[in-house]
């Protein structure tokens, strides 16, 4: 081998691989186990012994092959031709060699990597009709031995680099998306010494109160609240108080003044709270919530980032030790100010049982739409009227219900809700019945799971019993199943478990540098190897991002810029209604096209004007258009130019918020549409319907109308597909009653099954000859 090309590819190995190769003149075996150790301590020690990545995140790029070369096939010219049958051989003796996948494994390349590098690495030689003028001399010198097989990995790394472009980056990666010191982020804050106080006790304590009073007496003050509704009472209750107050939401910005001058109190979501403005006195509400797998980055950042004099938590002393925790690393002290339920609650001792035992200030608690919707119809039969409150509703339909529940001159005395109720509503209830303790959450992970409610969620819902302001001033808490009652005392009587991290979520200008490493990855596995890549303290998480890389896979094949996509990717939608869903994709494309998405364009999009629903799948699609013209607002406070409308929009919303209100008023004869044009999946054999059926029936009513009659009218009934809609609609059996009875008619018929068969002598299972006298 002449000077020149050994000096070529001596060129081609990194540093610190070359100095463990430059003593010996070939590149066996013992060299190499040197050299990976080298390699491993070098790359341990500067990754400070942070975890492995997740190499399973790691998407290839395409690394095609090359065409001919306009300078034509020097490395050819220099040897000759490469006989493909040969470079095959050697490649596959690269490849088995463990010296090799040990030295690819110090360069971040396990057994998977390794493997897909390999293949592509091979596509690349066999097929590309002109190589490098290096690595076809090189390959020329393995296949006449003038070279050792080893003198591969170079190119070979090269080109692994080039599918996984994190490889070359992990120390800067790294860097990036640390995570640890988070109170660093917020310098103005760190600028001035911070009184923080924390008001601990439960609902219906007068935590809350007492932080607001002090937020009121302030020069200049902001509220951060976990929902809309809450930063509307506070805004309401200021400016009703003389105290002049703005209004900011994701979707809605109000100045109180005139001219437009900012007022200096502001009440706000938490996540639109100014980490740069001052404050004399700031109020975070619901503090616990720094806890929260999706948004509690947004108390963490509030927490850690506002910059007021005095700061006023409130929230479960749940939060107490990890807020004290946080305001350690940044040199502040928490004053704990301790409060007690200033009406007391009871836990009966009998569950419900019949929703005929019902009496004026109920709230049914459910945690399901379809539940919210039976027990309506349940209580509609028993001649009662009743509100409904659940969390897809629009602001102003909930209002609307609450204040028709609390009005004392309305019929309406009884309450179905779901734990949408906890936050955000004064209710004058008397009594929280429990109509399910199971409700399905999302974890840690994005996995969904259905577990009993956990104490902290089962004291903030019962808690909303007997309040303070309202007419009853003693709660009481019960089931409405009996075999549920003993399960909600034990999760009452346990100690709520104290917080222990908080939440963190990348900021835009993180996944920017991010990007800027990994130019050709989607957003959201750009996101999957940031969390990765993560380091946090031991008292922070970060955030489950799901519904954020759920965005960005759907806005994916759409051209925009990173902080534009990062910007859509963070609106607020709900990923289980489609037309949501189709409605970020087709905002996203007329910002791509540079279309504004004018008031006229909105109103031939969603088909208005819009007709009152005439069951619950219409009432469904309207509370699906009202998220959209949400979605709407929320842009066009971030892209007003494109969303040009925002006024015209929210007159629009009102409008549809009406027409809603009148759905859900009248929402039992919705649902009594809905019923008749539902066919309920029961056995498909005839007996199989008559006997699960036949047992549905309530006995009350057997014993009323005699066994026998009351089977011929079940009989004769069976032809109707409506069967049990009817039962259902006059009191007879409920949606929970068919639902067991189907578990149980299928074990049933298990059994059956399992008698019928036997197993002989040898083993097999035999099923019984049926006797031919049997009736």
């Amino acid at each position: 081998m002449s000077l020149p090309r050994c000096a070529l590819r001596w060129a081609q190995f990194p540093a610190r691989v070359g100095a463990a190769l430059r003593p010996g003149l070939e590149l066996g075996p013992r060299v190499l186990g040197r050299a990976a150790a080298g390699a491993w301590y070098s790359s341990s020690s500067s990754s400070g012994g942070s975890k492995a990545p997740n190499t399973s995140l790691y998407v290839p790029l395409p690394v095609k092959p090359l065409g001919p070369s306009a300078a034509g096939d020097v490395g050819a010219e220099l040897t000759r031709p490469l006989n493909k049958a040969e470079v095959r051989k050697v490649l596959d003796r690269f490849y088995k060699r463990k010296e090799i996948q040990k030295l690819g494994t110090d360069y971040g390349l396990d057994a998977r990597l390794f493997h897909q590098a390999f293949i592509s690495f091979r596509n690349f030689i066999l097929q590309s009709q002109s190589l490098d003028v290096d690595i076809h001399i090189t390959l020329n010198d393995i296949c006449f031995s003038a070279a050792h097989v080893d003198d591969l990995f170079p190119f070979f790394i090269r080109h692994a680099k080039q599918m996984f472009p994190m490889l070359a980056c992990k120390d800067d990666l790294r860097k990036i998306s640390d995570l640890r010191l988070p109170p660093n982020w917020y310098p103005e804050a760190r600028s001035i010494r911070r009184k923080i106080v924390f008001h601990a006790g439960p609902t219906n304590s007068g935590k809350t109160y007492h932080a607001i009073q002090s937020y009121l007496a302030a020069k200049s003050g902001v509220y951060c609240g976990p929902l809309k509704l809450l930063a509307h009472e506070i805004f309401a209750k200021s400016n009703d108080a003389g105290v002049c107050c703005d209004l900011v939401t994701g979707e809605e910005r109000v100045i109180t003044d005139p001219d437009g001058k900012p007022a200096a109190h502001v009440a706000c979501t938490v996540e639109m709270c100014s980490v740069t403005s001052p404050y004399e006195v700031a109020v975070i509400d619901e503090i616990q919530m720094i806890k929260d797998p999706a948004r509690g980055w947004a108390w963490t950042r509030a927490l850690l980032g506002l910059c007021a004099e005095e700061i006023h938590l409130c929230g479960e002393a749940a939060a107490i030790d990890i807020v004290t925790e946080l305001m350690y690393t940044t040199g502040e002290e928490v004053e704990v100010r301790t409060y007690e339920r200033l009406t007391p609650i009871t836990v009966l001792n009998h569950a419900l049982e019949s929703l005929d035992n019902l009496r004026p200030g109920d709230c049914i608690v459910c945690f399901s739409k379809n539940d919210i919707y039976s027990v309506s119809r349940q209580i509609e039969i028993r001649g009662l009227e009743s509100a409904v409150i659940y969390g897809s509703l629009p602001p102003g339909t909930k209002l609307a219900q609450a204040k028709k529940f609390n009005d004392p001159d309305d019929p309406c005395k009884i309450l179905v809700a779901t734990d949408a109720i906890g936050m955000g509503l004064n209710l004058s209830i008397k009594r929280i019945i429990f109509n399910s303790l199971i409700k399905p959450s999302i974890n840690e992970k994005g996995e969904k799971e259905m577990e009993p409610i956990s104490t902290s969620q089962a004291l903030q819902i019962a808690g909303r019993a007997g309040r303070f302001s309202s007419k009853f001033k003693e709660g009481e808490v019960t089931t409405m199943y009996p075999e549920d009652l003993k399960l909600l005392k034990e999760i009452l009587s346990k100690p709520v478990e104290p917080i222990e991290a908080a939440g963190l979520h990348p900021t835009a200008d993180q996944i920017e540098m991010f990007a800027y490493h990994l130019p050709d990855t989607t957003l959201a596995n750009l996101i999957d190897i940031f969390v990765d890549f993560s380091q946090v303290d031991g008292q922070y998480f970060v955030c489950n991002l799901d519904d954020f890389k759920f965005s960005a896979d759907l806005i994916q094949h759409i051209p925009l810029s990173l902080r534009v996509r990062y910007v859509f990717c963070t609106a607020p939608i709900n990923k289980k209604l489609p037309f949501v869903c189709s409605s970020l994709l087709q905002f996203a494309r007329q910002y791509s096209r540079n279309e504004p998405l004018t008031f006229s364009w909105l109103r031939r999009y969603t088909r208005w004007p819009l007709q009152p629903p005439k069951n619950i799948k219409d009432l469904v699609e309207l509370e699906a258009i009202h998220d959209v013209l949400d979605l709407y607002l929320w842009l066009s406070y971030r892209f007003a130019d494109m969303f040009p409308d925002a006024n015209l929009v929210r007159d629009l919303q009102k409008e549809l918020d009406d027409i809603i209100q009148k759905g859900v008023h009248s929402i039992t004869r919705l649902i009594r549409m809905s019923e008749s044009q539902r066919m309920l999946n029961l056995d498909s054999s005839p007996a199989g319907k008559q006997d699960q059926l036949l047992r549905a029936v309530k006995p009350s009513l057997r014993e009323a109308t005699g066994a026998k009659a009351t089977d011929a009218i079940v009989a004769e009934s069976l032809a109707s597909k409506s069967l049990a809609s009817k039962l259902v609609r006059q009191g007879r059996i409920t949606p929970h009653m068919l639902k067991q009875l189907r578990k149980e008619w299928l074990k049933q018929q298990a059994e059956e099954r399992a008698g019928a068969e036997y197993d002989d002598p040898s083993g097999r299972t035999r099923r019984k000859k049926k006797d031919p006298n049997a009736p």
